[in-house]
């Protein structure tokens, strides 16, 4: 198995991940524990980052034959997963951007600027995360490529 074929489990494994150190940070905040919270929190960037070194080195790979979803599921689904995957791009093209200011105020100790784009981050970047999963359960694994009739 080369590397084209391993990344796209790993990159799924690693948005899993993200998705739960992000929950684990929203708990660990809300009991008010600052330091598991910051920590957590730099550790699901840290992920994030990895995530997306790997995501770019599978479509640098590629060499311009990306992976298109099978015909053969019914119309809904198709347009279902095409309808999350454009939310998902789109909205991930924006994480790295709104990560690095909400993580830059809160080490700066600017409370009220991190918690006001927390509020925006957070959600954007779980949605991200839970899509990302979710595309690669449709692409790989609910809808593989070896089963395409079409």
């Amino acid at each position: 198995m080369d590397l084209v074929q391993i990344l796209p489990h790993v990159n799924a494994s690693l948005n899993a991940l993200a998705t739960v150190l992000l929950i684990v940070g929203l708990v660990l905040i809300k009991r008010r524990q600052e330091v598991a919270h910051k920590w957590t929190m730099l550790s699901c960037f840290g992920v994030s980052v990895i995530f997306l070194g790997c995501y770019l080195t599978y479509h640098a790979l590629l060499e311009g034959h990306g992976k298109t979803f099978p015909s053969y599921p019914p119309a809904a689904v198709r347009y279902f997963y095409y309808a999350v995957l454009l939310t998902h791009v789109v909205l991930a093209a924006a994480v790295p951007f709104l990560a690095v200011a909400t993580i830059y105020y809160g080490l700066r100790d600017n409370r009220r600027l991190h918690l006001k784009l927390a509020k925006v981050t957070f959600p954007i970047w779980l949605y991200v995360s839970v899509t990302g999963v979710f595309v690669y359960l449709m692409l790989y694994q609910i809808y593989p490529p070896q089963l395409n009739a079409g």
